[in-house]
């Protein structure tokens, strides 16, 4: 892997890790928190949020996929870079549809009992930050 590759993976791999930090470890939890802040107030902004997130989230997993698949990366890059994405990918696929379906029925008034299905969004996000670490760390020794 060339050095310029190289430091782009890793450059946008930690702008990507830096904003998962401030938006799900941040701002998700204390939105909540606000004076104000109902709910279907709190359940509104973070879906816009995070679909934002998301789709700087895939358009920085691209440029990392690429970076790496350019000049011959390491078979651990490859790897992380795989499990970045993947990690991405199941959260996008399978947990994030399942979230909007039921705040689509809290914030159409339906009094639901308290889900912890949240829980697995947090439990791909806090395994995302550690691959994103790997990722970014290792980048910086190729």
């Amino acid at each position: 892997m060339n050095a310029t590759s190289a430091a782009t993976a890793s450059a946008v791999t930690f702008v990507w890790l830096g904003m998962v930090l401030a938006i799900s470890f941040l701002e998700a939890p204390l939105k909540f928190r606000a004076p104000g802040v109902t709910i279907p107030i709190g359940l509104g902004i973070g879906r816009l949020v995070f679909r934002a997130l998301n789709a700087v989230e895939a358009v920085l997993a691209i440029v990392v996929i690429v970076a790496v698949a350019m000049h011959g990366a390491p078979g651990v890059i490859i790897g992380l870079t795989a499990a970045v994405a993947v990690l991405l990918l199941a959260q996008l696929v399978f947990v994030r549809p399942w979230l909007n379906r039921r705040s689509d029925r809290v914030l159409a008034g339906e009094d639901l009992p308290r889900s912890r299905s949240h829980l697995w969004y947090v439990a791909l996000e806090l395994l995302k930050v550690a691959a994103l670490i790997a990722l970014g760390v290792g980048l910086l020794t190729v």
